[in-house]
């Protein structure tokens, strides 16, 4: 099951403009779930004379039950908001908090 979990699933209907990989051929074990790949993926939307870049941060993560992608920041948020994501999520226990997420959105929308 792939899941985007974005309220518009459109935003993310073409390549990513960036992707900062945080796992790549893992075996992370999260309850009954195998995670194989975790990955930013940066989007830019729009540019506004004033504030500069509008962005879209989604995480990616792909389970042995399926992959989700959904929205982990997004608004103006600079220049460098791909990598102070990614370096927020590997120097504090952000990787696993995300993991968490996916996995409980994950499991809200398989059927049972």
């Amino acid at each position: 099951m792939d899941i985007i979990d974005l309220h518009d699933p459109s935003r993310v209907n073409r390549s990513p403009d960036d992707v900062k990989i945080l796992l790549d051929k893992g075996n992370f074990v999260q309850d009954e779930f195998t995670i194989s790949q975790i990955e930013l993926r940066f989007y830019q939307e729009k540019i506004d004379e004033k504030l500069g870049p509008y962005s879209l941060i989604t995480s990616f993560v792909k389970t042995n039950q399926g992959t989700i992608e959904m929205t982990y920041d997004e608004g103006f948020l600079g220049s460098d908001a791909l990598s102070r994501a990614y370096e927020f999520l590997t120097t504090n226990l952000g990787l696993s908090a995300l993991v968490l997420r996916s996995v409980i959105s994950i499991r809200g929308k398989t059927p049972n």
